[in-house]
């Protein structure tokens, strides 16, 4: 009698071990997948860089398809939120607007506005410039690139066509140079960029509008897949018709960017997002709690 409840009590034990062992490794396992899981939880936040009224509608197709015409465009930047850290995608309108009257370019092409600054919207969000690790822009003109200069301690990913396009003797000369003149901890990109290294946030060039115009492809955890397209295309005609910009840098490398960029879309399954479109703009989620 004594050897069969020895036995049992043996029998017992063993099973209460594999019991724990299952439980211990169940545990594993659901940590595991957690830790995978906010790997990519990605967030995007679209906030308010300022208003472009387009007066010469014209001067965005290659012939007279817009003439006569004007639109206003909605001018943002992009808060990006990875479990590894924060990017800023383009700055929006010049800081200096805020508080003025609308302002004409000399040209008499846009008339531009901004609302509040970069800083301001942050600080309603708990958060400063110093909280991101960095930023990139999609090009270098004056409606992408208005409130980089306040992100100094971030790295700024860029082309390397772009960076040496940005900061020639010519450029220096003009607006569009000042902005990214303090952004002094540069990574030079000579191609697509896995910002993060899982596959979530992926720089991909598209020379074209500039000689390193770059778009942003996201993995949300909420939205899915989708693409901020930059100035590749500025109007949902000049995507349904493959209209380049007058004053786009190379004709030619725009129409081939555009071929990738909507292979990539298709392989992916992305939503686009164009991002000077007001409507696209409404549509992006706004203004996020976040809490340090």
């Amino acid at each position: 009698m004594k050897k069969v409840i020895l036995l049992l009590i043996l029998i017992i034990s063993f099973i209460s071990c594999k019991d724990f062992k299952k439980g211990v490794e169940d545990g594993y396992n659901a940590a595991q997948e957690e830790a995978e899981l906010k790997k990519t939880e990605v967030k995007l936040y679209t906030l308010d860089g300022g208003n472009v009224l387009v007066n010469k509608l014209e001067i965005f197709a290659q012939d007279d398809a817009f003439k006569g015409q004007s639109k206003t465009f909605a001018d943002a930047f992009y808060i990006v939120e990875h479990p590894n850290g924060r990017l800023l995608w383009d700055a929006g309108l010049a800081e200096g607007l805020v508080g003025q009257e609308p302002f004409t370019t000399p040209n008499g092409a846009f008339t531009v506005s901004r609302k509040d600054s970069i800083v301001s919207q942050l600080k309603a969000l708990n958060l400063t410039p110093k909280d991101f690790n960095y930023i990139a822009l999609s090009h270098s003109h004056f409606d992408h690139t208005g409130s980089a200069s306040k992100f100094s301690e971030a790295t700024w990913l860029v082309q390397e066509s772009e960076y040496n396009f940005i900061t020639s003797d010519e450029q220096k000369k003009g607006d569009n140079y000042p902005p990214i003149a303090t952004l002094t901890k540069v990574k030079k990109l000579n191609g697509d960029h896995d910002v993060f290294g899982d596959g979530t946030v992926i720089i991909k060039s598209m020379p074209g509008h500039t000689p390193g115009h770059q778009v942003l492809y996201l993995n949300l955890a909420e939205a899915g897949s989708i693409l901020l397209t930059g100035d590749l295309y500025h109007l949902q005609e000049n995507r349904d018709n493959r209209g380049v910009p007058s004053f786009n840098f190379n004709v030619d490398q725009t129409l081939k960017s555009m071929d990738a960029f909507e292979a990539f879309a298709k392989e992916t399954n992305a939503k686009v997002y164009i991002q000077h479109s007001v409507e696209d703009f409404n549509k992006l989620p706004k203004y996020p709690k976040f809490l340090k």
